[in-house]
C-alpha cells in the first residue's frame, strides 16, 4: 500500500502526535538502520515467537478428544468437545485484555521487553496445565483450574501480539514489509502447528494406546516450557526495533515523561481502523482455525484416521502453510495489499467448503492427506498479510497497541468458529456442512472487509 492523499475520511483527523511520528520514521529511520543479520534475526525471532505462541494453542487443538474425556466428560461427544473448545475460546477472550496491557508496554518500553516477558509466561502458564488433576480426582474443581490456567495464559499470547507482530516489520524495508508478514504470522504458525505435529508424533509413539490418556497429553502440555526457555536466552538478545528507538529520540524529555497516559487517548481516535481490522482478523483467524485448528479433530472423527498417519498427515500439512503464508505474504508486495487480499477470499469463498466435502467423502489415506494439504495451504490465505495490513494502520507511537487490540480481540471472535461449528454440528456426521457453511459466510464477509479497505493509508511509511 503506498502512501496517498485520500484514504478513510479519518486520515485528516489523525491525532498531530501521530503526524509527528510518522515524519520521526522517515528522517530517522536511516539512521537506525539495522544490519542485515540483525533484520533477519528480527523477523526470525518474531516468527519464532509467534510459532511457540501457536504452538501453545495447537497442543489443545491436538489432544482436544482426549481432554474432552479428561476434563469435560458426558454422554454426548460433541458436548464434550464443545467443552474443550469453550477453554480453547477462555484463552482467546483474555487476549485483548494482554494485548491492551503489553501494547501499552511495547509502545512505551519497547518491543523486545514485551516479547520476553510475554514468552515466558506463555510457557509457564502451559506447563502448568499438564499438571492438573482430572476430573476423577477432584471432580468439576478439574475443569475450573484447567479455565482458569487458559485464562491466564490468554493474556500472556496477547502479549505476543504486541511484540512479535511489530518488531519483525518494522525492521525490514518497507518493499518486503509483506514478505515479512507471511513469514512472521503465516510462516509462524506453520512452524508452530509443525512443531505441535512433531510432537503429536512423539508423544502418540512413546505414549500409544490408553497410555495418551493417562500420561501423554500431560507431556504435551509440559512442552509448552520451551517456549518460557527461548524468551529468556533468546528474545532477550534481540535488537529493538528501529522505528521504535527513532520516536524514542524524536520525543522531547518531557513528552517521553508523559508518555504512558498518551496511547490509551490516541487509540480512542482510530476506532473506525480498529473496527475494521478487527473484523478483517475475525474473518482470516476464523478461516485459519476452521481449517488448519480443526483438521486435526475432523480427521480423527470423520475419517478416523490413526493417530501416527495423523501427525505425518498434519506435519505435511503444516509445511503447506509455511510456504502458501510466505507466497501469499510476498504477493501483497507486488500486486499491493487490497489486490491481493479480495483475490485470496474469493479462492477461499469457493474452495474451501469444496474442499470439506470432498474429505468427508475421503476414504484412502492419499485422498485425506492431500484434501488436508490443500485446506492448509489455502485456510493461510486471508490470514497471513493480516499482520503488515494491521501494522500500517497505526503509527509507531501506538502500533503496538493498535496491532495487538484488533489482532486479539479479532482472534477471539475468530477463535470461537470451532465451538460454534461444534454445537450446530451436533454429530460427527453433519461436521462437513456446518463447517462448509462456516467458511463460507467467513470469507464473504472477508471479500466485503477488502473491499472497504483503503489503499493510500499507510502510517508505516
Amino acid at each position: 500500500m503506498r502512501p496517498g492523499k485520500r484514504g478513510f475520511a479519518l486520515a485528516d483527523q489523525i491525532p498531530q502526535e501521530g503526524d509527528k511520528s510518522v515524519q520521526a520514521n522517515r528522517a530517522e529511520a536511516s539512521g537506525s538502520a539495522l544490519t542485515q543479520g540483525q533484520v533477519s534475526a528480527a523477523i526470525a525471532f518474531s516468527a519464532l515467537g509467534w510459532a511457540f505462541d501457536l504452538f501453545d494453542l495447537f497442543i489443545l487443538l491436538y489432544v482436544a478428544p482426549v481432554l474432552a474425556k479428561v476434563f469435560f466428560p458426558s454422554g454426548q461427544q460433541m458436548l464434550s468437545l464443545a467443552g474443550v473448545y469453550a477453554a480453547f475460546t477462555a484463552t482467546l477472550i483474555m487476549r485483548p485484555a494482554g494485548g491492551w496491557v503489553f501494547g501499552r508496554f511495547a509502545d512505551l518500553r519497547g518491543r523486545r521487553r514485551a516479547m520476553v516477558v510475554a514468552a515466558v509466561g506463555v510457557g509457564l502458564s502451559t506447563a502448568l496445565m499438564g499438571a492438573l488433576p482430572t476430573v476423577e480426582s477432584i471432580g468439576l474443581l478439574a475443569p475450573a483450574l484447567f479455565l482458569g490456567l487458559r485464562l491466564v495464559q490468554g493474556v500472556f499470547m496477547g502479549g505476543m501480539v504486541a511484540s512479535t507482530h511489530t518488531l519483525g516489520t518494522e525492521s525490514i524495508a518497507p518493499k518486503h514489509r509483506g514478505l515479512a508478514s507471511g513469514i512472521i504470522s503465516g510462516g509462524g504458525s506453520g512452524v508452530g502447528k509443525l512443531m505441535a505435529s512433531l510432537v503429536f508424533l512423539a508423544v502418540t509413539s512413546l505414549f500409544p494406546g490408553p497410555a495418551f490418556a493417562q500420561w501423554g497429553w500431560r507431556v504435551m502440555f509440559f512442552s509448552g516450557l520451551i517456549s518460557s526457555l527461548l524468551g529468556l536466552f533468546v528474545f532477550s538478545r534481540l535488537h529493538e526495533s528501529p522505528l521504535w528507538e527513532a520516536l524514542q529520540r524524536a520525543q522531547p524529555g518531557e513528552a517521553a515523561r508523559k508518555a504512558p497516559a498518551a496511547p490509551a487517548a490516541r487509540l480512542g481516535a482510530f476506532l473506525p481502523v480498529v473496527l475494521l481490522c478487527i473484523v478483517l482478523t475475525t474473518c482470516g483467524g476464523g478461516l485459519s482455525y476452521l481449517t488448519s485448528g480443526y483438521l486435526p479433530t475432523f480427521m480423527k472423527l470423520v475419517n478416523h484416521v490413526k493417530p501416527k498417519d495423523l501427525g505425518w498427515i498434519l506435519s505435511l500439512s503444516a509445511l503447506a502453510v509455511i510456504a502458501s503464508s510466505v507466497l501469499s505474504g510476498y504477493l501483497t508486495d507486488l500486486v499491493g495489499r487490497k489486490p491481493a487480499m479480495l483475490v485470496y477470499g474469493v479462492i477461499s469463498l469457493v474452495s474451501i467448503p469444496l474442499m470439506y466435502h470432498g474429505l468427508a467423502q475421503a476414504h484412502s489415506l492419499r485422498e485425506i492427506g492431500m484434501y488436508s494439504v490443500l485446506l492448509s495451504a489455502v485456510g493461510t490465505f486471508c490470514y497471513a498479510p493480516l499482520l503488515i495490513v494491521l501494522n500500517e494502520r497505526f503509527p509507531t507511537s501506538i502500533r503496538s497497541s493498535g496491532t495487538a487490540v484488533s489482532w486479539n480481540i479479532g482472534f477471539a471472535l475468530g477463535g470461537s468458529m470451532p465451538v460454534l461449528v461444534s454445537l450446530i454440528a451436533k454429530a460427527s456426521s453433519g461436521l462437513s456442512v456446518a463447517l462448509a457453511i462456516a467458511t463460507g459466510l467467513l470469507a464473504l464477509a472477508y471479500v466485503l472487509a477488502a473491499w472497504a479497505t483503503p489503499t493510500r493509508h499507510n502510517l508505516m511509511n
